[in-house]
């Protein structure tokens, strides 16, 4: 048996263990691009070939905020068929939950992050030929909450700010979400799903019991970052994806993505006049089998068209 030397050895190591992109997935036009300064805060794009600025549909990864990468992106959209759409695909990195220094909660991190990227990507519009009106979050699991959050937040932008890109809007054309927790409220995620058991990472708590426990005393830090709190009637439309039919009341097999989260988040977006698009294997009304095709349907009408 032959023997690497050490050194190529770990190289090799660290090669195969380096995230790489399905072959489904076109090469980027640009790579790691940065937008901030932890070297998690990069991003890969994707531009699309037309004479007239592209809508852009803007992927968060998920992980529970706490592993995973941009690589993962065909876990959550296509993006071959976008292109030939004529939708440019922005996939970003951000800081993890242990990453988040002395910022509290460390939700806030991961979710600052795409915040800052999104405006980052705006910055670009001339420069990446992108219509910044017609940006669209997708992205799956705590990817999904953060493009939710991001949605429905109130604009981060500073328009009095020295610094161009924080001049930048941080609010969404439209959300597709996959297997997204729509709530971080832990209260209403037992309420819901009674086997629920996520979240308390995301707010520094050892387990969901102690989550649960402290919810009082950090309900505004729940009711900032939880998008159903932040939910209004002048929020972006939303299309959610959940591959498992909910167990409505009872134990679920997977809590954590329960789709019993989109029927609830559906429920409130008719509520307040949020028009918003549910799949399920089952589900009543299905329009869209898929958050690509969901987002091809949507971003093929013409800018000023009536999507």
């Amino acid at each position: 048996m032959k023997f690497l030397p050490l050194s190529l050895l770990f190289f090799g190591i660290l090669h195969a263990a380096a995230p790489a992109y399905d072959d489904s997935v076109p090469k980027p036009t640009l790579s790691n691009v940065s937008y901030g300064p932890h070297n998690r805060n990069v991003l890969d794009f994707w531009k699309a070939d037309s004479d007239k600025p592209t809508p852009l549909v803007f992927v968060v990864h998920g992980g529970g905020w706490g592993g995973n990468s941009k690589e993962a992106i065909d876990s959550f959209v296509d993006t071959a068929p976008l292109l030939e759409a004529g939708i440019s695909v922005v996939a970003i990195n951000y800081r993890y939950l242990k990453q988040a220094g002395e910022l509290s909660p460390p939700v806030k991190a991961p979710l600052m992050d795409a915040a800052r990227a999104l405006q980052f990507v705006r910055s670009k519009a001339e420069e990446w030929n992108i219509d910044k009106s017609r940006i669209v979050g997708t992205g799956g699991s705590a990817g999904a909450c953060t493009c939710l959050w991001l949605a429905y937040h109130d604009d981060l932008a500073d328009p009095e700010s020295e610094d161009p890109i924080a001049r930048e809007s941080t609010r969404l054309h439209r959300v597709a979400a996959t297997r997204a927790q729509t709530t971080l409220d832990p209260q209403q995620m037992k309420e819901w799903i009674p086997n629920s058991n996520y979240g308390n990472r995301a707010f520094a708590k050892k387990d969901f019991a102690e989550f649960l426990a402290d919810r009082e005393k950090i309900l505004p830090w729940i009711e900032e970052y939880s998008p159903y709190s932040l939910l209004s009637s002048d929020d972006a439309p939303t299309y959610l994806f959940y591959p498992i039919p909910p167990a409505i009341g009872k134990p679920e097999r997977d809590p954590t993505h329960s789709a019993t989260f989109g029927i609830k988040l559906q429920e409130h977006c008719k509520e307040i006049g949020v028009p918003c698009e549910l799949f399920y294997p089952g589900a009543p009304d299905i329009v869209h089998s898929t958050p690509t095709e969901y987002l091809i349907s949507a971003l093929s009408v013409p800018a000023g068209g009536s999507d």
